[in-house]
């Protein structure tokens, strides 16, 4: 039998959680910040999920200066169901005036076999900051992957600011994992950063070593992507972006 499940969050400016509430397999549990003044979630994954014909979803507010990070205990893992119909996990995350939402989970992983349609809407304000990574691996050790499609939209002060659609496995397009998009590599993610400091000195385009890229959004935002040959280095990757390519804007 499928799964419906929706667990929401919401952050207030005083540290406090008024809204926290877990459903199905996904369990939030409230975990200790690293710095004052933030509230952090943590996502606990309390069964496998999402199976194949699953429906689960997460919604995020972070109310106006409130200062929010969500990471995860371990990785999702995409695994087939008996209907084989497609599974869909979905994001919503809205951040309010001088709000700040760090979103850092751990690695999707789309195991043989499964099919998920993967989601992502955030909604910021004009003074909103945000740093969200996404990382994909596809495939466990020694299996090919499943089917992936993932599409992250983003608006800010109620306007576009991006709007990117990945698919990759046995149901993608053809050319998914050649040389211009993969190049074999098993291993993809992104770091997408916005700030409105950007507005007034945006960091130049230019390549992050071998594997990755960073790119100026046409608004206050960067995006860095980067393929990597497993998890372990694609984290490395991204984590140096973060740390030494984007600078302080960041820190928190």
């Amino acid at each position: 039998m499928s799964l419906r499940a929706t667990a929401r969050i919401a952050a207030e400016s005083d540290g406090t959680l008024p809204v926290l509430v877990s459903d199905g397999p996904l369990a939030l549990r409230r975990t200790r910040a690293a710095a004052p003044g933030w509230s952090r979630v943590t996502v606990v994954g309390a069964m496998s999920a999402p199976l194949g014909g699953d429906r689960l979803a997460i919604e995020a507010e972070v109310r106006d200066g409130a200062r929010l990070r969500v990471d995860s205990a371990a990785a999702t893992l995409a695994l087939p169901g008996r209907t084989g119909d497609p599974a869909a996990y979905e994001l919503r995350l809205r951040a309010g005036a001088d709000a700040v939402l760090h979103w850092l989970p751990e690695q999707l992983v789309s195991a043989q076999g499964s099919d998920l349609r993967a989601r992502t809407r955030v909604d910021l304000a004009a003074s909103a900051r945000l740093v969200l990574r996404e990382e994909q691996i596809l495939g466990r050790h020694g299996e090919p992957p499943g089917t992936l499609l993932s599409r992250l939209t983003v608006h800010r002060a109620g306007r576009p600011l991006l709007d990117q659609e990945l698919a990759y496995g046995p149901g993608a397009p053809g050319g998914w994992d050649g040389g211009a998009v993969l190049a074999g590599h098993r291993a993809t993610g992104q770091l997408l950063v916005v700030d409105p400091a950007y507005e007034e000195a945006p960091p130049p385009a230019r390549p992050l070593g071998e594997l990755a890229a960073l790119t100026p959004l046409a608004g206050p935002a960067v995006l860095v992507t980067a393929v990597a040959p497993d998890a372990l280095a694609l984290r490395r990757i991204l984590d140096a972006a973060l740390d030494e390519a984007l600078g302080e804007l960041t820190v928190g």
